[in-house]
């Protein structure tokens, strides 16, 4: 082993699309540098290598406007002068969700494959925070490293970097929960150690001989990584030039234009071995830091952007695919254009400086934009799906009813077995334009149809009870695919019922029927689901709302109560977009022991909810101290800032606390009109579990935290990542909280375990680096949340339930109209079944390569399971696969033999995994 130091200088920009600035002024520059980049390349072949960020989405957004150089572009990628992907964007990890992940990585892929070449480095150079199933993501795509700039180190503003980090080296062994492990690679020294490297042969001195030994002060092995860029950096044209400069004045090191495949395979020839490393385990959230630099709070900046990613992330992942895979099975094409189209759309969303909230009110305004175009084509997939769905069940049950029933489906695209609430409207009946009445005509016909003698029943001919709201004469058109649209009016009803027993991703039949009542199976009368003014119970919980608007939640199966839940909480925030910072010695504001209204507003046989409404006096805004002080960029830990004592505004909470007869959680939708400034507000959930640790959704993983956090930690507030849930439990009870979209959560230290949800926080400026005013991150106006209670028993598997019911939380149920009519399919059925305990169901796709359908569950435990799937009709043979869609290595693909469709499955702890169904 040679022992001369190798210096690998690695070009790069770290190109945030939009930031401090709008993206498309983020754009002109980024033309400017790649126009530079090719031209430099074709002038000096010296300039050997150049890094293009680890996300595709560069190449669409150059090509756009350059078009004409696309060749050029193609030539240096495909010579390995251009490194390319292997992500489509640089996502925030926390923040975007698990299937968001593997979708990033699918087509980051898929774009860089026509270039011939794509970079296999697991790219995270600015992440906040890194989820700790990176590493089998990333063995599954092929993928033996990772390159990160945060998580075990602090790393603050404006790029700096300080001393201590948790690794002994700035290599180190990355290990996931579930035993995968890749190298690390941390820049210790941050991606612009290699910046702007002098030519001047004085400068090139001072600078190489800082440089060196800041390398060598982390090093496990003398190659030395230098990251020649940072963000949105210009090309160094002159580096060549540099680099010669360099190798004559410290000839005893071998200086070299490198790239990161290089370098890796470098610094794996230069060790002994990975024992030397130190193995880090899990997430990567800087817990082994002060706490002040985390960014953690960037979960709640702009929460209204979370909230519509959650939408439609789900309305994609949870509800789009899946209905369009099971209506390719029945002969629909699978629009996989649009998917990508979609997915694009909206991962334009996902990086940190986006869907974190922590840019200027330019850029967030044009994700609104994004985020409405990315659903409106899941919606149209859906709702293409669901119609040829449901004309593929055998609704002719029905007709016994007589020619005037109406069918209509309903959609379980959840992996687990449903009951709940769904609201649908039907139309009655239609006269179309085309008919040739006169509007008045078609009006009074509309108008003279009666809704009397009307029952809900499902297909086994049992009654359901329904509310019934005439939405009246309502104008409508169809958009054929053979011919000129063709508008209608229609009478139409909204029916909102408890759908029950929903197969997982599947479907159950109902319609509303002219019949006499003795004719249809009686339902019988249920208990009640009020008691009182303030109690709601069914058969697994009661909820009684304290004066105070508080509530005591008991589980009926364990008898436990849960008291003094849903108290709200206001403080002031003196931070920014990045990190909270309550004002120094501030009590906080809360409802707790304040009188509350408390009225019944809903009370039927499916549901029963209950509104609280609070007013609390809060200050305005923060105090001129404040003004001052950003203006003059005190670093944020050291303000001394409060809220003004000049002037208050009224906070009106208003929380609609729900329970539906089979419900096993206690629904939560709470809103209020933002009239202040410079503030957070909270909801306060005491569990009063016993437990040191706690669990939180992440990615393919319900993480395990320490509710202490590590002795280095100086930030009074710990706040952290969640996705759907958290959740406090030991061996004899837990609470879960589940969320749409509220993605930051604090265990309290106060004695009670109390899970703390951020609903809001209103800030007015960027951070980071400069004076970057952000009025709109205030959230003036109106805004809404949805929680949801799920109490459960000790047990893993009544854990594991009730993280079932908070992933179906957040996906919203469908349903679809139809006719009478017979069909391939049964009225109510799943496309897959499956079995699995402990094991959360997250994805059915089709695959683009194949035509196969794709199958993926992760395993929320540490222990091994087994999977017994039976695929969909027509399925010939079952194969284990990664995330890209290829055959495991190693893995044959099992026959299904005569009329079994089961396949069994064995899956290790912690696995992230994906089933191919062959036709």
């Amino acid at each position: 082993m040679t022992t001369k130091k190798t210096a690998h200088i690695i070009s790069h920009t770290h190109w945030d699309r939009e930031w401090y600035l709008p993206y498309e002024k983020h754009h002109v520059r980024l033309v400017e540098l790649m126009d530079t980049l090719l031209d430099t390349m074709a002038s000096k072949p010296d300039y050997k290598s150049f890094f293009l960020d680890g996300q595709t989405i560069i190449l669409e957004d150059y090509l756009q406007v350059r078009p004409e150089r696309r060749a050029e572009l193609e030539a240096l990628i495909r010579e390995g002068r251009i490194g390319i992907g292997p992500w489509y964007i640089l996502q925030d990890a926390f923040l975007t969700s698990s299937e968001a992940n593997v979708r990033n990585m699918q087509i980051g892929h898929r774009d860089a494959a026509p270039y011939g070449t794509i970079s296999k480095i697991g790219y995270f150079p600015d992440t906040f925070g890194i989820y700790g199933q990176a590493p089998q993501l990333m063995r599954q795509a092929g993928i033996d490293n990772a390159l990160f700039g945060r998580g075990v180190k602090p790393t603050g503003f404006n790029n700096t970097v300080s001393d201590s980090y948790e690794s002994s080296f700035s290599e180190l062994v990355w290990e996931g929960p579930d035993g995968s492990k890749v190298l690390g690679i941390l820049f210790a020294n941050w991606y612009s150690n290699g910046n702007e490297v002098p030519t001047d042969e004085a400068e090139a001195r001072e600078f190489w001989e800082r440089k060196l030994a800041d390398a060598e002060r982390y090093a496990s092995t003398n190659q030395l990584l230098y990251v020649n860029g940072c963000d949105h950096q210009p090309i160094q044209c002159d580096l060549p030039e540099a680099i010669e400069q360099a190798k004559r004045i410290h000839p005893e090191v071998e200086f070299i234009h490198s790239n990161f495949e290089d370098y890796l395979a470098s610094v794996r020839g230069a060790m002994s071995g990975e024992g030397q490393l130190s193995v880090v385990k899990g997430e990567l959230r800087s817990q082994r830091t002060d706490g002040w630099s985390t960014l953690v709070n960037t979960a709640s900046a702009r929460v209204y952007l979370k909230q519509m990613n959650q939408r439609g992330q789900s309305l994609l992942e949870s509800t789009a695919e899946p209905l369009a895979a099971i209506a390719h099975r029945l002969g629909q094409a699978y629009p996989h254009h649009l998917f990508t189209y979609a997915w694009k759309t909206l991962m334009q969303n996902h990086p940190h400086d986006s869907i974190c909230g922590c840019s200027v009110d330019e850029v967030h305004r044009e994700m609104v934009t994004r985020f409405d175009k990315s659903r409106h084509v899941a919606e149209s997939i859906i709702d293409d799906s669901k119609g040829v769905i449901a004309s593929a069940l055998r609704t002719s049950g029905f007709a016994q009813y007589g020619e005037n029933a109406l069918p209509f489906v309903v959609f379980n695209t959840s992996g687990w077995e449903r009951s709940g609430v769904v609201a649908v409207e039907l139309d009655v009946s239609r006269i179309y334009f085309r008919e040739g009445k006169s509007i008045p005509e078609m009006n009074s016909m509309m108008k003279a149809i009666g809704l009397e003698g009307r029952t809900l029943l499902n297909e086994q001919g049992d009654a359901v009870h329904c509310d019934v709201e005439d939405l009246g004469l309502q104008f409508g058109y169809d958009l054929p695919d053979d011919r000129f649209r063709q508008p209608y009016m229609c009478r139409r009803v909204r029916l909102t019922f408890e759908a029950t027993a929903v197969p997982a991703i599947g479907w159950r039949s109902f319609a509303w029927v002219q019949t006499n009542e003795a004719a249809v199976s009686a339902s019988g009368e249920e208990a009640a689901l009020v008691e009182g003014n303030h109690v709601l119970l069914n058969d697994y919980l009661r909820v009684e709302v304290q004066a105070d608007g508080s509530l005591i939640v008991t589980d009926k199966t364990s008898g436990r109560e849960y008291r003094d839940l849903l108290v709200f909480e206001d403080t002031g925030d003196i931070g920014n977009e990045y990190m909270y910072k309550q004002p120094n010695g501030e009590t906080a504001i809360t409802t707790k022991g304040k009188q509350a209204s408390v009225k019944l507003i809903e009370n039927t046989s499916y549901r029963a909810a209950l509104e609280i409404v609070h007013t609390l006096d809060i200050p305005a805004s923060g105090d001129e101290l404040f003004q001052q002080e950003k203006q003059e960029i005190v670093y944020f830990p050291s303000r001394k800032s409060g809220r003004t004592t000049e002037c208050t505004v009224p906070l009106v909470i208003r929380a609609v606390v729900s329970l539906e007869r089979s419900g096993r959680g206690v629904g939560i939708a709470v809103s209020f009109d933002n009239r202040a400034m410079d503030h957070r507000v909270r909801a306060l959930f005491p569990s009063d579990v016993a437990a040191s640790y706690h669990y939180a959704d992440s990615i393919f993983e319900v993480a395990k935290r320490d509710n202490e956090p590590a002795k280095e930690w100086e930030n009074p507030s710990n706040c952290q990542h969640q996705q759907a849930f958290v959740d406090v439990s030991n061996s004899e009870a837990g609470l879960t909280v589940a969320n749409q979209g509220l993605h930051e959560y604090e265990l309290l230290r106060d004695g009670r375990n109390t899970i703390a949800v951020t609903l809001l926080r209103a800030v007015s400026e960027l951070g980071d680096w400069g004076v970057f005013p952000t009025p709109e991150a205030q959230c003036l106006g109106e805004h809404s949340f949805s929680l949801m209670l799920l109490p459960h028993g000790g047990g893993e598997s009544d854990r594991f339930h009730a993280y079932e019911r908070a992933y179906q939380f957040g996906i919203t149920w469908q349903a679809a109209q139809t006719d009478l009519h017979e069909g391939e399919l049964p009225a109510c059925s799943s496309a897959v079944a499956w079995e699995g305990e402990g094991l959360a169901f997250t994805s059915m796709k089709i695959a683009e390569g194949t035509g196969d359908v794709m199958l993926r569950w992760y395993n929320m435990d540490n222990k091994p399971v087994e999977l017994s799937v039976t695929v969909p009709e027509g399925g010939k043979e079952v194969y284990k696969s990664d995330i890209l869609e290829q055959p495991s290595a190693g893995e044959e693909a099992a026959s299904l033999v005569g009329d079994s469709r089961t396949h069994v499955q064995a899956v290790a702890p912690c696995e992230i995994v994906t089933l191919g169904c062959r036709s």
